[in-house]
């Protein structure tokens, strides 16, 4: 039973208790001093009459006429003059009245009176003694209208009562309901103060609460300053704040390491998956050496050589701002290097980098020959890391022997039978006819626990370009929906089959949403409307959508997180942890899950830097109640280190021997 309840209940029975407490003593009150006024009266009627009749003769007619003066008032019921020998010498009896009391209330609440006597004399001598009984039928029905107006004045003030007893409810009820909601706004770390209210005891609840709030709230902080200073320390040059040698090198193994594997599925399905989705599948690696670092140094000193070599770092940025998943990094003193997905030509984004850094040395007044050479590989998903290096060196000993100031691009050798863009006609038209005829399809691989059982299975989408042709990956036709704005009808397509498959198998499924699509609100309506047509499933579905999205449109993230939470989907972020500093945006949205990049987790077992990042990652996640899971994870080492560093869960090539 509710608090509310219980008081109502508390404030009924009370009053209650008072009413029939009160009412009974009214009632017996009254009774008690009706019976002692019709007893008195019986007295001095009885004297009055008996000092009357002692005066005048005692004649039988004289008797009566004095007794009928009395007794046709009608207030007496009983009227008799006995003599001394017990002879009655005159009586007068008056039948029963009627009156409205129920006899049911005459039972329970009778009046009795004693009878009035007093001594007739005769000259002295004792005539006989006269017997004087009121009419107790009228004293009942005062009784009786008197019990009706008691009822109505307490009901009436129990109706008052009532009303004020909702007034003060409900002014307990506000700070109680203001106090629950802040409780399930921490549990959905929500960090939400309230105003103290006036009762005492609630106040005292609401300050600790609100103590506690702030304290949350001040630790969550101050680990997030704490895991963005570790992350800084470990992964990113104390110079110019790019990413270090071995960060970026992940990055790059991210980049390229894409290749499709086959796996089976812990409940007898067998489906092929791609060691790691990633949208990096193609693009340019850069390589910018500064040639007479030295000399600059010892000319500008160490401070003004640190500027410069920021200033580098901007330049690098700059020209490759709103490039999705684009790495900048500083590989050693005089190397920089640039990860670029997502173009096909890089000849236009050298040039401008040439100009900036011509300019940037006229400002500075450096010696400006052989200051820098660029070189750059065309790279697809699939070649190694090495050998992209390997041409990138290439490219930039070419750039270096044209003269200062150069750069050269080259292609990486690589053997690949994926589809190029344009090669198989329209894409608008192949994307239209694939979603007209349906040609898609989920490869599924697993997502387990710690303890190796199955969290859940994700869902990687495949395509067919042409009819009774190959099947693409998402990484083949992905990127390029996204510059044709198509990602909706996939996604929506996606959600359908994620459904048609939680409809026939049991477990939970995660699915991928493109950043674009969140942000849609045509399909973004459309899927929604799609989910509420199967609530049961929806608590089994995994949404999540890739880090590098959902900052590019935060607030339709915001939004996207509230409408399917609310419909009972778990929402998730992939690909996680270059961003780590803004999680405590993320978990003020809700959030259920993070999947950690790959690029962290690679050789985790032996990266005591990174160890040292995700650990503090894990932490923070578990204060702020959201799930972590590591993504990319390919040996029993990796697992067994990426489990006690507190992940909630792993997946990768990896799975299959950790399971």
């Amino acid at each position: 039973m509710s608090l509310f309840r219980q008081l109502w209940l508390t404030v009924i029975l009370i009053t209650l208790a008072s009413f029939l407490g009160s009412f009974t003593v009214s009632i017996l009150s009254m009774r008690s001093y009706l019976e002692q006024q019709l007893h008195r009266k019986n007295v001095d009627s009885a004297s009055s009459l008996a000092t009357s009749i002692s005066q005048l003769s005692k004649d039988p007619v004289t008797i009566g006429v004095q007794i009928a003066a009395l007794f046709d008032s009608g207030q007496y019921e009983r009227i008799s003059i006995t003599a001394p020998d017990g002879k009655v010498i005159a009586e007068r009896v008056r039948e029963l009245i009627d009156t409205t009391v129920p006899e049911w209330f005459s039972d329970i609440f009778p009046i009795s009176v004693e009878a009035g006597h007093a001594q007739i004399s005769d000259n002295r001598m004792h005539f006989g003694v006269i017997k004087v009984v009121s009419n107790d039928r009228m004293a009942q029905q005062v009784l009786w209208d008197q019990t009706g107006k008691l009822i109505i004045w307490y009901l009436v003030a129990s109706i008052v009562s009532g009303l004020v007893g909702v007034l003060i409810l409900r002014g307990i009820k506000r700070p109680l309901a203001t106090m629950v909601d802040q409780a399930e706004a921490i549990t959905e770390r929500h960090f939400l103060t309230i105003s103290e209210p006036r009762i005492p005891e609630l106040r005292s609840i609401a300050r600790a609460t609100n103590d506690m709030v702030r304290r949350l709230h001040n630790r969550a902080i101050e680990e997030t300053l704490q895991l963005e200073a570790l992350n800084k320390r470990m992964n990113h040059d104390p110079v110019t704040g790019l990413a270090n040698r071995g960060h970026f090198m992940n990055r790059l193994h991210e980049a390229v390491d894409g290749g499709d594997t086959v796996h089976s599925d812990t409940g007898g399905a067998i489906g092929e998956k791609p060691a790691e989705e990633t949208p990096m599948d193609k693009g340019f690696l850069v390589l910018m050496r500064i040639g007479n670092l030295e000399e600059i140094n010892e000319k500008l000193g160490r401070s003004s050589t640190n500027g410069l070599l920021r200033q580098v770092g901007a330049i690098m940025d700059s020209i490759s701002t709103g490039m999705p998943n684009r790495v900048i990094g500083r590989l050693n003193g005089s190397d920089f290097a640039l990860i670029i997905p997502h173009i096909n030509d890089a000849a236009q984004l050298l040039n401008s980098f040439s100009a900036e850094l011509i300019a940037l040395l006229s400002q500075t007044g450096v010696d400006s020959v052989g200051f820098y050479h660029i070189g750059a590989v065309r790279y697809r998903r699939g070649d190694r890391p090495a050998e992209i290096l390997t041409g990138a060196d290439t490219a930039l000993a070419t750039a270096q022997g044209k003269g200062a100031h150069t750069w050269h691009i080259i292609d990486a050798s690589y053997a690949s039978t994926q589809l190029a863009a344009g090669s198989i006609g329209d894409w608008r038209h192949i994307f239209s006819d694939a979603v007209s005829e349906d040609r898609f399809k989920l490869v599924l691989y697993p997502v387990v626990d710690a303890a190796g059982a199955l969290l859940h299975q994700e869902a990687v989408v495949r395509m067919q370009a042409v009819r009774n042709g190959g099947w693409l990956a998402a990484n083949d036709f992905i990127p390029i929906a996204a510059r044709l704005n198509l990602t909706g009808p996939l996604d929506l397509t996606v959600v359908r089959h994620a459904l048609e498959y939680l409809q026939s198998s049991a477990g939970e499924l995660a699915i991928n949403i493109s950043a674009e699509t969140i942000s849609d609100w045509n399909f973004r309506n459309k899927l929604e409307e799609l989910l509420r047509q199967q609530p049961d499933l929806c608590s089994r579905l995994w949404i999540e959508v890739p880090e590098y999205g959902v900052f590019r449109r935060f607030e339709a993230f915001r939004d996207f997180c509230h409408t399917f939470r609310a419909l009972g989907c778990r929402i998730g972020v992939e690909h996680f942890g270059h961003h780590s500093t803004e999680l405590q945006k993320l978990a003020d949205m809700g959030l259920h899950y993070l999947k950690v990049d790959a690029s962290f987790v690679h050789g985790i077992n032996q990266n005591k830097n990174n160890q040292k990042l995700l650990k503090a990652l894990c932490n923070l996640s578990h204060t702020l109640g959201i799930v972590v899971i590591a993504l990319g994870m390919q040996t029993e080492a990796e697992c067994k280190a990426l489990i006690k560093l507190g992940f909630d869960g792993v997946t990768g090539p990896g799975v299959k021997d950790a399971s």
